[in-house]
């Protein structure tokens, strides 16, 4: 029996959008039935996750069990999240409910090894993502090679991700920022790019950018089609 999907979402809303559509085109259909039902609970006023791990902002938790409840009650078979960051959660999330959440940051990592394997990532992510060590358990886990941004590349992404593409502006406001990070890591030894904040995917195709890069909302489309009993398009 075909299987459902509930996106917890609003974390931002242009990332939800962005997993929804990449579901609808990565899905191998040919007409209109051939889809996934999808249930979307897109909250923007779930508070921000980087403020909450780094500086005691307000705890996303219970907005985030208000959104699980409301797709618990549509029906939903899966659980996935277009936040990298919100993964940090996802441990207590899932302790709440017997649907399973699909990990985005597993099926990175499982990609990575994939796609490039004996290459070294180079991971692409906001503070709180990368102050609580998310991927580098993943990516370890899978041995996956990998570098991180030092102080100064993160705050640069966090300005493509904060004040670009959340804040709705277009790719010549963080094209500097976005580009000077790439070439700083590609010169460390890094041959491709996690996009690990859900803004970011966003922001190279608005770029352009022309390096290897691993899409983390994509990856979850993928694993999210296979887990409803669906074809991915080849």
């Amino acid at each position: 029996m075909k299987k459902s999907i509930g996106i917890l979402g609003g974390m931002g809303p242009l990332a939800t959008a962005d997993l929804f559509r990449k579901i609808v085109l990565l899905t191998d259909a040919a007409r209109d039935s051939d889809h996934i039902r999808v249930y979307i609970d897109d909250n923007p006023s779930i508070p921000d996750r980087t403020a909450a791990i780094l500086s005691g902002g307000a705890d996303p938790l219970p907005a985030m069990t208000d959104s699980l409840r409301k797709l618990e009650a549509c029906g939903a078979d899966c659980i996935v999240m277009p936040c990298n960051t919100a993964h940090y959660f996802l441990p207590r999330l899932q302790a709440l409910t017997e649907v399973p959440f699909l990990n985005m940051l597993e099926a990175t990592a499982a990609s990575c090894r994939q796609r490039f394997p004996g290459g070294t990532a180079a991971v692409l992510a906001t503070k709180g993502t990368l102050s609580a060590g998310l991927y580098q358990a993943v990516l370890k886990k899978a041995g996956v090679p990998f570098l991180l941004p030092d102080e100064t590349e993160q705050d640069a992404l966090m300005r493509v991700i904060y004040d670009g593409v959340k804040a709705g502006k277009g790719p010549e406001n963080y094209r500097a920022d976005m580009e000077a990070v790439v070439r700083s890591l590609t010169a460390q030894g890094a041959d491709h790019f996690i996009l690990g904040c859900t803004e970011l995917p966003l922001a190279a195709q608005a770029l352009a950018l022309d390096v290897p890069t691993v899409d983390p909302t994509e990856e979850l489309a993928r694993a999210a089609i296979r887990f409803c009993g669906y074809s991915v398009r080849p």
